[in-house]
């Protein structure tokens, strides 16, 4: 979006450590990446499934992440429901996106077919240009063929095509068209020769169309088939979680009421990540003493740290600061083995 802001340092530095750490890599990672927490949890260096799924949804209810279901209708009239994963690196208020989801309502997605990860920094659908908007007539206009069938009971009265007949002839007209063939090829072959009374006028086009149709050109190569056009003709809201939209559960920040009361059965006051922190700070130093006595009871006496290829009280430490991090991300500590 225009009011996106730069990449700065402070990003995240609103969020907790490791949902900080959690959304500078979603935010590092292509366009159109799965999104699932199982999916990224096995990319990510660090964490595993739970803690990636918490945080998910830490970064949905910060504004940073939606999960938005769209009801795609193709030109071909086949339909189809997508959940894209949409993400700002600035976070968004729930106004913001509930407008940011209505105006993805009609838009064109003929080349957006990926699943997962959206930026929401996307531009407008390109306009057609002056040349294809010449080739492809609009919706409600008849095709170069349907005007030339309609057009043969002036050429000659006997060859009053109704609707209908013009209808179920155009697939053929049409192919005479690509093949080379110009309105009057068509018009001559349907109209010279002809009986003084024509009883059925639909079934001799049919017959002449079909059996005086003009070969493929050899010495010009298929021209591509164009996508089908696809346009987004619904959006709603779906849960980060568990994936039920709102037209069955009530959405409140990205999270659905169940899935939020899952996540709020054991939440952890200041009180217990106090001491959370003095108890793992006390495991740390205690693990260190206890570590080293019982290395130096292997060895036969001290041994320098740089005999070792990591120095004992740097490997307390990593465990320390991950414990650290999982308290204040409301999971309880590691169990350390030597």
């Amino acid at each position: 979006m225009g009011d996106e802001v730069p990449h700065t340092d402070p990003d995240f530095a609103h969020l907790l450590p490791r949902d900080a750490e959690v959304a500078v890599f979603i935010d590092h990672l292509d366009d159109g990446h799965a999104m699932g927490h199982k999916v990224l949890a096995a990319e990510h260096p660090r964490y595993g499934q739970q803690a990636m799924r918490t945080s998910l949804n830490h970064l949905t209810e910060a504004g940073h992440l939606r999960w938005i279901k769209e009801h795609i209708t193709v030109e071909d009239n086949s339909m189809r429901w997508v959940t894209r994963t949409y993400w700002s690196r600035t976070p968004r208020s729930p106004e913001w996106w509930a407008d940011f989801a209505r105006e993805r309502h009609g838009r064109d997605v003929t080349q957006d077919y990926r699943p997962g990860l959206a930026r929401t920094e996307e531009q407008p659908a390109p306009q057609p240009t002056p040349e294809a908007a010449q080739d492809e007539p609009a919706p409600d206009e008849p095709s170069a063929a349907y005007r030339t069938l309609a057009g043969l009971r002036a050429a000659d009265p006997r060859m009053p095509l109704s609707e209908s007949d013009c209808r179920s002839l155009e697939p053929l007209a049409a192919e005479w068209l690509s093949r080379g063939a110009t309105p009057n090829d068509i018009t001559r072959a349907l109209t010279d020769g002809l009986p003084p009374d024509v009883t059925n006028p639909g079934g001799l086009a049919r017959r002449r169309l079909e059996s005086k149709m003009p070969p493929q050109k050899a010495d010009a190569p298929t021209a591509p088939s164009r996508p089908l056009r696809a346009r987004v003709t619904r959006v709603i809201m779906a849960c980060a979680t568990c994936d039920q939209d709102e037209r069955t559960v009530k959405i409140d920040r990205g999270i659905c009421e169940d899935c939020r009361k899952e996540f709020a059965e054991n939440p952890m006051t200041d009180e217990d990540i106090k001491k959370g922190f003095a108890e793992v700070a006390h495991l740390g130093v205690t693990s260190a003493r206890f570590l080293k006595q019982k290395l130096e009871r292997r060895t036969g006496g001290p041994v320098p740290d740089t005999f070792r290829r990591v120095p004992i009280e740097d490997l307390v430490f990593y465990h320390y600061r991950d414990n650290r991090d999982r308290i204040a991300n409301g999971l309880p500590p590691r169990r350390w083995k030597w």
